[in-house]
This record gives C-alpha cells, sequence and structure tokens, in this order.
C-alpha cells in the first residue's frame, strides 16, 4: 500500500484557538487497489438509500398510528362514533370506489373537486404573479394599494365563500372563485418580494445597454422572482384544493365536499375521514408534481439542503 493511499493534512482551523494548535484531519480515502479511484458508494446512491430509509420510516409510523387507533377502538378506549373506525373507513372507502356514492361516482366527485381546485389555481397564480411583479416594481403603486391588499387579505376565508356561494350561486364558479382568492395572496407575496429582492445594480444597466422596460421585467425581474413564485406554488394548489372543498361544504351538488358534509349530516364519522383521505391523496400527488416540475424548470441551481428535503 502506498503513502497516496493515507494521506492527512494540517488545517488551519485550529489557529485561530488559544495556543494556536493545527487540527489534523484524515483525508484518506480507501481506493481500489487496481484502477486508484476512492471506493464507496456514490452520491446519487447514498440519496437513493436516505430516501428508501426516510420512505420506509413513514410508512411505519403510519401503520403504528393506525394500528394503535384500531387497537384503541376495539378495546373500548376511543369512541367510533366521534373518532371513526380505520377498518370501517376503509370499507367505505372501498364502497366509494366499487358501488358509488350517494352522489354518483367516486371518479365524478373527484372530477368536479380537481376542476374546481385547477381553475382557481390557475387563475390565482395568474393574477398573483402579474400583480406582485407590478406592484413590486412601482413603489407608487405598492404605497397606494397596500391599505387594500392588507384589507382583502384579513378577511376570513369561509366569509368570503358564504359571499361567494350567494352571489355565484352551487355551480362551479363560487369555488373556482374562493380558490382563486386562496391562491392569489400565497403567490402575490411571494412574487412581490422576489420583485423587491432583484439586484437594482443588474437592472441599471440593462438600462444602461438600452433595454426597454417590458425587456427589464422580462429578461431581469421575472428570472430573478422565479424562484420565489415556485416555492409559493407547493403550498398554493394544497390552498386551492381547500378553497374548492370548502365552497362545496357550503353549497354544493357534486364534489369531494359534498361528501364530506353529507357524512357528516349523517353522524358517520368514517366517511367524513374516507373523504379527507381521497383529499389527502390528491394533495400529494399535486405536491409531488409541482416538486418534478420545479427541478425542471431550475435544474441549472445547485442543490442545497432544502432541496434534499423535498425530494425525500
Amino acid at each position: 500500500m502506498t503513502s497516496a493511499d493515507h494521506r492527512s493534512e494540517l488545517t488551519s482551523a485550529g489557529s485561530g484557538m488559544p495556543g494556536g494548535e493545527g487540527v489534523f484531519v484524515d483525508t484518506s480515502r480507501k481506493s481500489d487497489p487496481d484502477t486508484g479511484t476512492p471506493a464507496g458508494p456514490s452520491a446519487r446512491t447514498l440519496r437513493w438509500r436516505r430516501r428508501v430509509l426516510m420512505n420506509l420510516t413513514r410508512l411505519a409510523m403510519v401503520v403504528v398510528l393506525l394500528g394503535a387507533w384500531q387497537w384503541g377502538v376495539d378495546a373500548g378506549h376511543i369512541d367510533p362514533f366521534f373518532w371513526g373506525k380505520p377498518s370501517q373507513v376503509w370499507t367505505t372507502l372501498k364502497t366509494w370506489i366499487t358501488v358509488g356514492t350517494d352522489h354518483g361516482s367516486l371518479g365524478e366527485q373527484i372530477s368536479v373537486t380537481l376542476q374546481e381546485a385547477v381553475y382557481g389555481f390557475l387563475i390565482g397564480v395568474l393574477f398573483g404573479v402579474v400583480l406582485g411583479i407590478g406592484l413590486g416594481s412601482s413603489r407608487f403603486l405598492a404605497d397606494l394599494t397596500a391599505p387594500f391588499i392588507k384589507v382583502g387579505n384579513s378577511i376570513p376565508r369561509i366569509v368570503l365563500g358564504s359571499i361567494f356561494t350567494v352571489a355565484f350561486g352551487f355551480g362551479i364558479e363560487s369555488k373556482v372563485v374562493l380558490a382563486a382568492v386562496l391562491v392569489f395572496f400565497g403567490v402575490f407575496f411571494n412574487a412581490f418580494q422576489g420583485t423587491r429582492e432583484v439586484d437594482r445594480n443588474l437592472m441599471s444597466n440593462a438600462r444602461i445597454l438600452g433595454a426597454s422596460r417590458l425587456q427589464v421585467t422580462r429578461q431581469v425581474v421575472l428570472p430573478s422572482a422565479f424562484t420565489w413564485i415556485l416555492a409559493s406554488l407547493h403550498v398554493s394548489f394544497g390552498f386551492a384544493l381547500i378553497g374548492a372543498i370548502v365552497g362545496e361544504i357550503l353549497g354544493a351538488d357534486k364534489g369531494l365536499g359534498l361528501l364530506i358534509r353529507s357524512s357528516q349530516n349523517n353522524f358517520d364519522m368514517n366517511g367524513v375521514l374516507a373523504g379527507m383521505v381521497v383529499v389527502a391523496i390528491i394533495a400529494l400527488l399535486a405536491e409531488l408534481m409541482i416538486t418534478l416540475l420545479e427541478k425542471r424548470i431550475l435544474r441549472w441551481r445547485p442543490p442545497s439542503s432544502s432541496a434534499d428535503m423535498t425530494a425525500a
């Protein structure tokens, strides 16, 4: 074995400590005896192992929680009338899938809720990005509209849902508007702050080179604020889904919110929980799609610890 297989380097990490002692850091790595390349798992393998371990741990937590819940009900420690029962929740879901619900097939209810959430999501993102960048670029307009934005954001969403239900009826319009309002504020504030964080020297240099105001916005401001906007999308679709569900609970003839409200009116806690399970699955799938979209768009960005957490 050569000396290249065992090397240590003296760093100056401890030079600032009392006494000025250096710290010896062993930088040796085992190498393949034939090729001389470092042995051991690659970074991709380590990430894959961590992801598998994380998912298995999560699955184990869910299994333990459901098992304890089922045991508590069977042992009489938990009242199933108020808290439901995992096995009965599964039976309700299976019935909805195979037989259907009292308001039609489960696929139809999911389709209606998804349609409301997606429309509200797209409308809220569009207005949030446009107004966020517009007001973030103009100090005068930002100061002028600040009180109105704050008042609008402070109104309870359940009140807005009631207003929209009365104004637009029990159709899809009231749910789309409520979902769009919930999405708008999250995207708006991120786009606004992202625009304010743009390097002013970069904008000045672009203007010196002859770029118009529109070109500066499109080629400098929007790319700089794009990371902020994408970060808001992770919670925005959840808000859109909440808006659609709340609107359906307040008044609708189709949708997952109607299933939850009907189960509540019939004191069927298992039906309420089954509806929540379906909503949770939709939210997780949407989050996965947004994460994949973010990775594809921001492929140029170096990985960070937050990115690793999202990937996990």
